[in-house]
């Protein structure tokens, strides 16, 4: 069958219908072919078939597996029909107009694109589908609208710009593009269809009866369903059903069972347990768990529940509460989802009668936090592959302890007025306790907040001298107020919670007024909106533009972008982990060498292959005067084989420099290296911080010598680079240099190198020309003292106009004596993604101007180990904001009701501790802990504890001091950010 269907995915273009008829071929599953390879079972869908004929729709519920297999039988036959007699399409033409008819049934939709050619109408293409299960419940105009929509998607390219005639069955298609309230979807394929410029025409009699005539290949689409009536599915819309909460009160007699299954997937092995709860003192009747070997995980939950049934066996009838962890468990049994695996439909059907026998029953997922109990035995019987029936006293307190179902099963008695206490945060955690509060429902929340704005409100002077103006109660405002607030009257409006919102000046209706509102946010809750919009992960740390937006589609208040603004530009996580430096700096100018080895730059080209001399680093020297190249490589990096190498490649032969330049690599910096270099009566002339440009040609040389060595590389493993990389600076050496006009080779050595080929070739000899040899060394000596002149000069000019150039396109800027700013770091270490890492650390304090190119900065203190000379282009300011002026409040209260807890300052309020309560002192470290099979991961904390020396590792769950939390998280990343950044100097 998939061969043959595969076979027509070319030629489905060319079939009219073609989804429709093999949408029925591919809901055939592996295991109904399975079913068919019994002769009997072929035999009586054969007799079947032949009784029944295409009156499919008078056959019983009982025949619904052989009615699968003969409308599966008469699509494949209809198929094979449709493939012998394609019609032949036209090709598409631009003058002619199209012309689309759309069809629609119960369960399927299509389409045929036409052209009139020699006065009949042709096909072009044509595009079906069947519909999902959500969309049977769509209306016929709509489903016409779906398959309009299919064609115009399949041939956009061809129909794009052009006039459209939309053949329908309903003439209500064109009050789609007419009407002016369309919601939910009309709306949105309204919008969808508003470019195309449609001509929709009613057609009840045929399309013939409008277009005349239309080829024989064409089928009317009045005659589709009878066509389609024998292989029409038993499709149903999607069951939307929605179970509530059980609800169980104090005093009340039940049977509450609870159960749960879990299963490893490299072993093959699979357990689950059963609880059998008596209401209501919530004892245990009877406990038990098994193991069997090759379930898998919905399998085991499944015999979970089977189990709870044989708990209940002998037990007198009354209400049954079932309850599982299980979401796919529950819901299959409930029938809102289709069970289609095998192996689960059979534990499904025997779940299904055994629950017959229990006239009142209900069945309740929860969450595994709540199902303790039954989750800990079938976790035990896991871990030691067998199953147990619980006994002892002591495993059943155990297992009362771990229950939490009454938490969610047993209705509290509510208070006539519900109320909430609003307090700071307690530096205080209870001994190991794992109790949540009870579950709130929406309304309370929704309550609990309005109440806490609009006691923030009320403490505002200006929002509660508003809020009584437009309430009338204007005789305890002064005159003043009265015409202010008759200023800006217009523009707020008051619910019928008390609460103050902002509409908008605008001329509009009422129902726009009232989805324009905007709440009025007092100055003591703005921190808490401006937290949730940008800070939280609902908030994504989006730019001032984006915040500023989400906030102000919702809320309202004075100044809200200045705040917006001011927030964003303050937030520290913005600040070090977006953006790249801007600041450019001026250039000073490169040091200039008035003759060869003079000044020697040095750098490395690290972390290449391991060769077959075990070689993975190579060192560059070149000389600033002349730009001549010396390369090494070397197995190490460290001070001593630097010194060992600069001994052996240019001490030797150029003896010793004035100056050695190079970048704050730690192998440059350590002692032994700078002892070795005085030794020699060299200075050492380092570059700025995490400044490369300082040491450009070192840098460039480096990158010239590493294009041409992978030239050469030729074995895979590129051990072999070694072999060419010292050997390639004799090409280097002996290439003119643009700036210099010479080869380096000559102004190092006053004479021309001769090539392989130059020295068994007669060119360039001198032989018998210079004859003399005292004349001979002093037009030497006079055209090397010329040229050595004249890179002189050359050098000192590029380096000027280099400068110049740079420098004239730099613009100014702020930073000055005292500014903070932030230093831009952004080498990571080792094993760190760079793209996660934040690059901007500090801030630092600048204590001391270099020019206008660099800045002293002040480190000590810090862990920073940097040198404290930084390039201007490494550097962003601080941003300040001036400060606003201050909301008036009624109480000056420091203690005030807050939205977040994460940003209650330092706690300040304390009282008695109960017996199980202990003072937390302070957090010192943090590890993970268990991991749920969710993959949800505890946190656990090391706590100091007020009064007691030990430390003790205290779970997330089991932590009340939100403040002291928050801060040593805060701290904690701080430290873990820091933690990636590889200084200098390591």
């Amino acid at each position: 069958m998939q061969s043959f269907l595969g076979s027509l995915n070319y030629y489905s273009k060319f079939i009219e219908d073609y989804a429709i008829y093999a949408a029925v071929l591919y809901e055939l599953r592996e295991v109904d072919f399975a079913a068919m390879i019994k002769p009997k079972t072929r035999s009586r869908i054969q007799n079947l078939a032949a009784a029944v004929g295409d009156d499919i729709e008078e056959t019983g519920e009982s025949a619904e597996a052989d009615l699968r297999w003969i409308r599966a039988q008469k699509s494949f036959s209809k198929l094979k029909e449709k493939v012998a007699s394609t019609p032949i399409l036209r090709h598409f033409r631009p003058e002619l107009q199209p012309v689309v008819v759309v069809y629609a049934n119960n369960w399927a939709i299509s389409a045929a694109l036409m052209q009139e050619h020699d006065d009949m109408f042709h096909p072009v293409m044509f595009a079906s589908r069947t519909l999902k299960s959500n969309e049977l419940n769509y209306g016929i105009v709509e489903k016409e609208v779906l398959a309009l929509l299919r064609v115009l998607d399949l041939g956009h390219n061809l129909l794009v710009g052009r006039e459209i005639k939309v053949l329908a069955r309903y003439s209500t298609l064109a009050w789609l593009f007419r009407s002016s309230g369309l919601q939910g979807r009309l709306g949105q394929w309204a919008a969808l269809l508003s470019p195309w410029t449609l001509e929709i025409v009613k057609c009840t009699k045929g399309e013939d009866d409008i277009l005349g005539a239309i080829a024989a290949t064409i089928t009317p689409r009045a005659e589709v369903d009878q066509a389609l009536i024998a292989i029409a599915p038993r499709k149903e819309p999607r069951r939307k059903i929605q179970a509530q909460i059980p609800t169980v009160y104090p005093g009340e007699s039940l049977w509450v069972v609870s159960f749960d299954g879990s299963a490893r997937v490299k072993h093959g092995g699979g357990a689950y347990s059963a609880i059998l709860w008596k209401l209501p003192e919530w004892t245990v009747v009877r406990a038990r768990s098994e193991y069997a070997d090759g379930l898998t995980f919905n399998e085991a939950e499944y015999r979970g529940l089977l189990l709870c049934m044989d708990l209940l066996e002998g037990e007198n009838q009354q209400r049954l509460v079932v309850c599982g962890d299980s979401n796919l468990v529950i819901r299959q049994v409930r029938g809102e989802i289709d069970c289609m695996a095998p192996g689960l439909t059979l534990l499904r059907q025997k779940a299904l009668d055994r629950l017959l026998a229990w006239s009142d029953h209900e069945l309740l997922h929860v969450k595994r936090d709540w199902n303790g109990s039954a989750d800990s035995l079938a976790g035990a019987a896991l871990q030691r592959q067998g199953g147990v029936e619980v006994e002892e006293d002591s495993d059943f307190e155990n297992l009362v302890t771990l229950n939490r179902l009454e938490e969610i099963l047993v209705a509290r008695e509510a208070e006539e007025h519900p109320s909430a206490k609003v307090g700071p945060v307690a530096t205080r955690t209870t001994g190991d306790s794992r109790s949540r509060p009870a579950v709130l429902q929406e309304e309370v929340v929704r309550d609990l907040r309005i109440g806490r704005i609009k006691q923030a409100q009320d403490e505002e002077v200006w929002i509660a001298g508003l809020k009584k103006y437009l309430l009338g109660a204007v005789h305890d405002l002064s005159p003043e107020d009265v015409e202010s607030y008759n200023t800006v009257e217009s523009d707020y409006e008051v619910d019928l919670d008390g609460l103050l919102f902002y509409c908008p000046p605008a001329k509009r209706t009422t129902e726009e007024r009232d989805g324009l509102m905007r709440l009025v946010v007092p100055h003591t809750l703005q921190q808490d909106v401006l937290h949730h919009y940008h800070s939280s992960l609902e908030g994504g740390h989006q730019g001032i533009g984006r915040t500023y937006q989400r906030i102000r589609d919702h809320f309202h208040w004075r100044g809200l972008y200045r705040s917006v603004q001011r927030y964003v530009g303050e937030c520290v996580d913005c600040e070090t982990g977006k953006g790249r430096p801007t600041l450019q700096g001026e250039s000073p100018g490169n040091i200039q060498a008035t003759y060869p080895f003079q000044i020697i730059a040095m750098d490395h080209i690290p972390s290449l292959p391991k060769s077959h001399k075990g070689n993975t680093e190579l060192l560059i020297w070149v000389d600033l005067f002349t730009g001549y190249v010396i390369a090494k490589a070397s197995a190490s990096r460290t001070a001593q084989t630097i010194a060992v190498s600069y001994e052996e490649c240019v001490f030797r032969r150029f003896g010793a420099s004035e100056v050695i330049r190079h970048d704050r690599e730690p192998g440059f910096m350590v002692d032994f290296f700078r002892s070795f270099n005085k030794i020699l009566g060299q200075r050492q002339r380092a570059t700025m911080a995490y400044r490369p440009q300082a040491n450009g040609t070192a840098e460039r040389m480096a990158q010239t010598t590493t294009r041409a060595l992978k030239m050469y590389v030729q074995e895979l493993d590129q051990r072999d680079w070694d072999e060419y990389a010292e050997r390639l600076t004799f090409a280097i050496n002996t290439a003119q240099d643009r700036i210099r006009g010479e080869t380096p080779f000559y102004l190092v050595h006053g004479w021309d190198a001769r090539s392989t080929l130059e020295a068994t070739l007669p060119v360039g000899s001198t032989a018998r020309r210079d004859r003399e040899p005292r004349r001979w060394r002093y037009q030497i000596q006079r055209y090397y003292q010329q040229a050595r002149s004249q890179v002189s000069e050359r050098i000192r000019e590029a380096i000027s106009d280099r400068a110049t150039r740079h420098n004239e396109e730099v613009r100014p800027h702020e930073i000055e004596i005292g500014s903070q700013v932030w230093l831009y770091l952004d080498r990571v270490k080792e094993g760190y993604a760079r793209k996660l890492a934040h690059l901007w650390h500090g801030p630092f304090r600048v204590t001391e101007k270099i020019g206008e190119h660099a800045v002293k900065i002040e480190t000590a203190g810090t862990e920073y180990r940097l040198f404290p000379v930084v390039h201007i282009s490494k550097l962003k300011l601080v941003r300040t904001f001036p400060d606003r002026p201050t909301a008036r409040l009624l109480d000056e209260r420091s203690e005030r009701v807050d939205l977040d807890e994460a940003l209650l300052p330092e706690d300040s309020w304390t009282r008695d501790l109960d017996e199980d309560e202990y003072e937390v002192e302070k957090i010192a470290d943090m590890r993970t802990g268990k991991r749920t099979r969710y993959g949800l991961i505890y946190l656990e904390f090391l706590v100091h504890w007020r009064g007691y020396e030990d430390p003790t590792w205290v779970d997330e769950a089991g932590l009340n001091c939100g403040a002291l939390l928050h801060e040593f998280l805060r701290d904690h990343t701080s430290r873990n950010r820091f933690g990636v950044m590889q200084s200098h100097e390591e």
